[in-house]
């Protein structure tokens, strides 16, 4: 049986911020969530919406916790084995994001509350996509190799900026774009 998606609308929290219908998505699914899909109506709303913000109080809570371990446990998954996901993807509709950092030793998966793209440099580069929720398509988009984020330290509760480089830069940039309703087939890139 498959989970609903979730919107969450402002002022429906609890005391640390989470709506019931975001903690019972989070609580109620294994350790896999289930992948929103551009192939079903309801998924679609979801993914076309814009995700709102996350609070410190938000990321310091034990939701927030289940919420990163679980968003990893997806991408990483046998059956998506994908680079990086975002909050809408999993039907939660806030600004967060998995992903692999290949500019890391060991490549390791990462989790980023409240992220924000701060700039961009140079020039905009093709390269091929895939997405999770776009199931069996890929296309060319133009990204940035050189941007900068802004995300909520989950360690400090506190604002962070990081320069980010190369394949990494593009990953960031499309799980962004899942926040703000944007999905790769949407910028996709035709010579």
């Amino acid at each position: 049986m498959a989970a609903a998606a979730v919107l969450v609308a402002p002022g429906c929290g609890s005391r640390d911020g989470w709506t019931k219908g975001e903690r019972e998505l989070i609580a109620g699914q294994g350790a896999v969530m289930r992948v929103l899909t551009v192939e079903d109506a309801a998924d679609l709303e979801v993914l076309r919406a814009e995700a709102m913000d996350l609070s410190a109080k938000e990321v310091a809570s034990e939701v927030y916790a289940a919420l990163a371990e679980k968003l990893v446990a997806t991408v990483t998954s046998p059956e998506q084995d994908g680079v990086g996901i975002a909050g809408p993807q999993v039907g939660i509709s806030r600004r967060i994001v998995a992903v692999q950092r290949f500019d890391k030793e060991g490549e390791p998966f990462e989790v980023y509350p409240g992220i924000r793209i701060t700039a961009t440099r140079g020039a905009m580069e093709p390269g091929a996509e895939g997405c999770l929720s776009v199931p069996n398509r890929r296309g060319e988009v133009l990204r940035y190799r050189d941007i900068d984020i802004s995300y909520i330290s989950p360690v400090t509760l506190e604002r962070v900026t990081e320069r980010i480089e190369g394949f990494t830069a593009v990953i960031f940039q499309h799980e962004c774009d899942h926040l703000d309703g944007v999905l790769y087939t949407d910028k996709l890139y035709e010579e």
